[in-house]
């Protein structure tokens, strides 16, 4: 069985409150879990109590395979309770393809308008000799 340390959605609506639980990764998102391991409240400042964990059932859950999500893994390193590693994803960035033909097109366009305009004021400039 594959075990998810991972978030479950509590409140209302446009009021968040999220359970760490440990749960089947099979299992539904607020459906059955196994264990309640601490909470989450996102709209309590940064600095206060936003995230609750018990530390002594997570290292329990850890050491039996349980895997961290990737929200949960930051609430982890913040505790000090496992490493997450820093991602980096540099084209995160960029533009999608069809953006980045779009603005080709347009370079394109404004070098042809620019070069015609070049053309059309370099005659007027000789024959003014």
């Amino acid at each position: 069985m594959a075990l998810k340390i991972r978030l479950a959605r509590a409140g209302s609506k446009k009021r968040p409150y999220y359970h760490i639980v440990v749960a089947d990764s099979r299992s539904p998102r607020d459906g059955r879990f196994i264990e309640a391991v601490g909470a989450w409240n996102p709209l309590l400042p940064r600095d206060g109590e936003r995230v609750k964990i018990d530390a002594d059932r997570v290292k329990h859950w850890l050491g039996h395979g349980a895997l961290p999500t990737d929200r949960v893994a930051r609430f982890l390193d913040q505790a000090g309770l496992v490493k997450r590693e820093a991602r980096n994803n540099p084209n995160k960035a960029e533009p999608g393809k069809k953006a980045q033909e779009r603005a080709a097109l347009m370079a394109k366009a404004q070098e042809e308008a620019a070069a015609a305009a070049a053309a059309a004021a370099a005659p007027v400039e000789a024959s003014a000799e």
